[in-house]
């Protein structure tokens, strides 16, 4: 698998009462899309947390407005990898509509044992997934 893309309509719920997509809207299209890229990849995150106590978690977040969504628009999300190590990793989300960039994310994701919040190494079968999430060549 190369980078993930997934594509997402423009709701009312979405925006703010300029018509534009509020700015916080962007969190939750790039979660779901981290989700589904980890989904497509043969590792959904609810069976990290089963088979091993273990969650990831945002440690960091930047992004950078580039030109507004509005409702209605077909946004799609890119994602793909940027760095790991042996507890962290870092992806890019790239959201676009057609041939317009919307946005950019950068985000920081910690493995942690659930129960106690402590770093944990990414096992395995995680980590091959989130190489799969190359950058397209």
């Amino acid at each position: 698998m190369k980078a993930h893309k997934i594509g997402y309509r423009i709701y009312y719920e979405d925006t703010d009462a300029g018509g534009i997509v509020y700015h916080a809207r962007y969190l939750a299209l790039a979660e779901r899309a981290r989700t589904e890229a980890l989904r497509m990849a043969g590792t959904p995150v609810s069976v990290l947390q089963e088979e091993t106590g273990l969650v990831f978690v945002v440690t960091k977040l930047a992004i950078e407005y580039h030109r507004p969504l509005r409702l209605d628009d077909w946004a799609e999300i890119t994602t793909t990898i940027d760095s790991m190590g042996s507890a962290r990793c870092q992806l890019r989300q790239i959201v676009t509509c057609g041939d317009m960039h919307a946005a950019t994310l950068t985000v920081e994701l910690a493995c942690i044992m659930q129960n106690s919040g402590r770093p944990a190494r990414i096992p395995p079968r995680w980590r091959a997934s989130l190489e799969a999430l190359s950058s397209p060549t």
